[in-house]
């Protein structure tokens, strides 16, 4: 294991040992990979950074993840487990004279020197330019944290050096068991404190946190300070000890119960009913009671195609378009791109055809099973299918009088089947006068035949 050193050569506390005053979310932080909770993409069985760490073999990494997501912790936990040298510092306080001096530490060492660089996006394109040849002829090994896009935020060449591993937000689960476990610890965590936490305490901190770990131990200490002994004379964390911790009333949400489906039913019948405030009433009460806007952006989608469809083609493209907003902005920056969304297709006309035709089309798909292809439709790639009679007949519609040549290209026993039915509201207007063209254009050569 490395020793740990800042940037003016003083030594870090030993990983796991309190310091007094620590905050409970450094000094609770894991340190080895068997403490770490999350990402088992990365960490768990087979996961690329496992390995690396178990190997001893680390090379350029870019940490790409939303705020207590484990970036920093990896990078210290890396610092545990290699024999090189560690040094961290943050792109905040930092600039190329501090990276020169690492530079000329790293030059005189028999080890390998790792550079740890926090909030690395903050670095400016020449700052950054700085590193490139030092990591070029192995003189560092750069781990760069970020909660930015790489791509945007991090120079090219540096970037193609540097593997982009990227973090989730933790999940609930993840988030319960640290706080059970903070609270477990007597030595690190809050232990001698207290003793339990009530489950609607511990879901409304969970909710709160949004994924991120750090801003969950940090109500939790606060929350613990602020706990009081019960009549057993024991001490547990309530549902108020949280709303004062976090300076926020918990709204009765519930992620993965009954409040959480009725307030998203609220939301798509709000926009289906066309009535923008409400809608934006019910997606703010998801988002203050810490539902992920992207679980909101998705169902925005599904609106777009179930209830809008083709009487507004652009809905769609409005709500895709919000969902990429959100993934490129984050919270809480995208929450608004979101919000638009919600108000356009609120605001669009509406129209289910689209939805009953697929539903249509679909049950009859299933219900008559594998019927054959027309012949005259049937692709006919080699000479024995089209001397079985694989595409003889069909009738090239470009080469047809107006582009339509109305030949039947369902199955025979389905012909005369009219799944979709334009609505008379918005765009579908129009796709019902050009059915309706097409439907007389189809008898009048059934007429001439």
């Amino acid at each position: 294991m490395s020793e740990e050193i800042d940037l003016f050569g003083e030594t870090i506390p030993e990983p796991g040992k309190p310091v007094k005053h620590q905050p409970l979310a450094d000094r609770f932080r894991p340190v080895n990979l068997d403490e770490f909770i999350g990402q088992e993409h990365l960490v768990g069985k087979g996961g690329f950074l496992r390995e690396a760490i178990d190997k001893d073999e680390i090379s350029s990494i870019i940490f790409w993840g939303p705020p207590g997501s484990g970036k920093t912790t990896l990078a210290k936990i890396i610092s545990n487990s290699t024999h090189a040298e560690f040094v961290a510092f943050s792109a905040v306080t930092s600039g190329v004279k501090e990276i020169r001096e690492v530079v000329a530490q790293a030059r005189v060492r028999k080890n390998k020197t790792i550079l740890f660089v926090d909030e690395i996006h903050r670095f400016n394109k020449a700052q950054q330019d700085a590193f490139l040849p030092y990591v070029e002829d192995g003189t560092i090994v750069l781990i760069g944290a970020t909660t930015e896009n790489p791509s945007f935020e991090v120079n090219s060449p540096l970037l193609s050096r540097s593997r982009v591993l990227v973090l989730n937000p933790l999940t609930d689960e993840n988030i319960r068991t640290i706080v059970h476990r903070a609270i477990s610890h007597t030595d690190r965590g809050i232990g001698g404190m207290v003793h339990d936490i009530e489950e609607k305490a511990l879901d409304a901190l969970v909710s709160f946190s949004g994924g991120d770990a750090r801003k969950a131990l940090n109500v939790l200490e606060l929350a613990a300070a602020m706990a009081e002994k019960t009549d057993k004379g024991g001490t547990v964390i309530t549902l108020e000890d949280v709303e004062k911790a976090s300076q926020q009333r918990m709204l009765r949400y519930d992620r993965a119960g009954e409040e959480h489906y009725n307030i998203i039913s609220a939301i798509h019948k709000s926009m289906r009913g066309s009535d923008p405030d409400a809608a934006l009433y019910w997606y703010c009460r998801m988002l203050e009671g810490g539902e992920d806007p992207l679980y909101i952006a998705r169902r925005v989608v599904r609106f777009a195609t179930e209830d809008i469809g083709n009487a507004d083609p652009q809905a769609l493209q409005v709500a895709i378009a919000a969902t990429e907003s959100y993934r490129f902005l984050g919270t809480p920056e995208g929450e608004l791109a979101i919000a638009q969304a919600i108000v356009y297709c609120a605001t669009a006309p509406k129209s289910n055809a689209l939805y009953t035709a697929y539903s249509e089309s679909r049950s009859d798909a299933r219900t008559y099973g594998e019927l054959p292809v027309p012949m005259h439709i049937r692709n006919a790639p080699t000479r024995l299918m089209k001397e079985l009679g694989y595409g003889k007949g069909y009738e090239y519609d470009h080469n047809s009088e107006d582009s339509y040549s109305g030949q039947e290209h369902l199955p025979e026993k389905l012909i005369g089947r009219h799944y979709y039915v334009p609505s008379k509201f918005g765009f579908e207007k129009v796709i019902a006068e050009r059915l309706k063209w097409w439907e007389e254009r189809k008898r009048k050569i059934r007429e001439e035949g």
